[in-house]
């Protein structure tokens, strides 16, 4: 019977994170075998270790599919060699075996060079451009674009947590519980302070929930204060901000006394309608028509912003982006360069924006649903860390921070 093998490295702090056993179980579950040639330890927090294992199997096709697993935990082919690059067969069309990217710092060898991708993010082709390689959507991808394919000369360095470090300790666990989101909420307001301080990108995701349980001030004063470079959301988030600036209720009840406005089902269609007399958002501020609330403190403050559409909206507002390909791409261009994105009470965009940040990007979700920081993960974006609170409560608890 025939053997097929590879040598792989992998290189980091491997028992620390788990990653050697991850590495380890794939390969058991893929009924391939291993020799573990070489194995240095690191000896103190800030030594990586090193691994090189022999990988055998009895189907080249199993050892294939092993590798693409493999490749993204961190291993490497140990024979060093250039990245195959391929020319894309048509638009959005490209080799079976290209490569598809992780959300980690990627190296790609390219004449004997290890080249850093750019532009990194979770699910895209690697295209070779004259100016090195970089992350790119498969439909962006035309006929003759060069794009890396299989797993030689690809590198992929994952995050770990320093076992020693002291601030931002609720960025190195979940949070899971009441008990505990005072602190991180000073230890967050620390680290939004320091990113501010160093004229760093904070992003916020918002979704409605912030009107409905009482953020609206909150945010605002985040706003007004400098700590939001840019606005992510849906149309619902600035449909209700807007119902609450003008009538002083969230989907038809007042915030104040929690009781049905008269006729409040109607204030949301209003809201609506209001800001489509003057064509947008930023008009209607202009005009001095809208007076407060978070879209207004945006437009007074020059924050981009971006309400990428769904078809659970009403309306929807003229600013909404109705074209989801557009959306995406207004949410990539808003998120590049982003050091914190927090993630406030929407499992949907917060979703949709964490799949497009890179994994060193400090990403913190608050939400009363833990279950929402589990998908987060599930889906690729480890780094992120959650708060359990209602938004309400964690922006009035900021507030007082900021």
């Amino acid at each position: 019977m025939n053997t097929f093998e590879e040598v792989v490295e992998a290189k980091g702090h491997l028992i620390d994170s788990g990653i050697m056993s991850q590495i380890l179980d794939r390969v058991i579950e893929h009924k391939c075998t291993f020799e573990i040639e070489k194995f240095l330890v690191g000896k103190t927090n800030d030594d990586y270790s090193l691994a090189r294992i022999k990988i055998q199997s009895h189907s080249s096709e199993s050892l294939k599919e092993l590798l693409d697993i493999l490749v993204p935990l961190g291993c490497y082919l140990a024979e060093e060699q250039d990245a195959r690059i391929e020319p894309a067969l048509g638009s959005g069309r490209v080799p079976d075996d290209f490569y598809s990217s992780t959300n980690y710092r990627t190296y790609v060898r390219l004449s004997g060079n290890w080249k850093l991708v750019q532009e990194q993010r979770m699910d895209a082709v690697i295209r070779v451009d004259p100016d090195g390689p970089r992350c790119g959507k498969l439909r962006d991808i035309r006929k003759g674009d060069l794009v890396v394919c299989g797993h030689a000369g690809i590198k992929v360095v994952r995050e770990f947590k320093d076992r020693e470090r002291k601030d931002f300790t609720f960025m190195a666990s979940e949070i899971s519980s009441e008990r505990r989101v005072e602190v991180a909420v000073r230890q967050l307001a620390e680290m939004l302070h320091q990113t501010h301080a160093a004229r760093g990108k904070i992003v916020v995701v918002a979704g409605p929930v912030v009107v409905h349980t009482g953020g609206v001030e909150g945010m605002c004063k985040m706003i007004r204060g400098g700590y939001v470079q840019a606005f992510l959301g849906g149309n619902a988030i600035a449909v209700h901000d807007i119902e609450y600036a003008l009538y002083k209720t969230s989907l038809g009840v007042q915030l104040e006394t929690g009781m049905p406005a008269h006729e409040g089902h109607r204030n949301h269609m209003r809201a609506i309608n209001f800001i489509n007399q003057y064509g947008s958002v930023a008009a209607a501020v202009e005009a001095g028509a809208l007076q407060s609330g978070v879209m207004y403190e945006l437009v007074k403050s020059k924050v981009p912003f971006a309400l990428a559409g769904s078809i659970r909206d009403d309306g929807p507002l003229p600013d909404t982006i109705c074209d989801m390909v557009e959306a995406q791409a207004r949410y990539a261009v808003l998120l590049k360069d982003a050091e914190v994105v927090m993630i406030l009470g929407t499992m949907l965009h917060g979703i949709g924006a964490a799949n497009m940040i890179p994994s060193w990007v400090r990403t913190v979700c608050i939400d009363i649903n833990p279950a929402v920081v589990t998908k987060l993960s599930d889906r690729g974006s480890s780094q992120t860390v959650g708060i359990v609170t209602d938004a309400g409560t964690f922006l009035h608890l900021l507030k007082e921070q900021l």
